[in-house]
């Protein structure tokens, strides 16, 4: 009898917990949306404390040198228990780096400043 091979499934690359909230975030924000970390827990699945931290990751350059906004969200309506205190709701936008003529960092390089961009 002849041996049969056996074909290894191809691994699917999972997108990982930034790349998704990158695109939630960015897509709220073509709809001029703000989004609370509780809305984006429920939209992606995912813990609030950890989409926090991520957000923290998104300011970084290696990530994307987003801007990162945050403002508290203005309530009209009753509050329930758990809801007291400021509820704060966030939206990011891509930053357009430049080089700032003469500043200087401790390794000798330059600066670079953001500047928001219109998406």
């Amino acid at each position: 009898m002849r041996k049969t091979r056996r074909r290894r499934p191809t691994p699917v690359a999972r997108r990982r917990q930034r790349d998704v909230l990158c695109d939630v975030m960015l897509s709220a924000r073509q709809c001029e949306t703000w989004l609370t970390l509780d809305e984006l827990a429920r939209l992606t699945h995912y813990p609030p404390a950890s989409i926090s931290a991520q957000l923290r990751h998104l300011r970084k350059p290696e990530y994307g040198g987003f801007v990162v906004e945050k403002q508290p969200r203005e309530v009209g309506a009753v509050l329930r228990g758990e809801d007291f205190g400021t509820m704060w709701e966030h939206q990011i936008k891509r930053a357009i780096r430049r080089k700032l003529a003469g500043a200087r960092l401790r390794g000798g390089g330059r600066r670079l400043s953001r500047q928001p961009a219109a998406c």
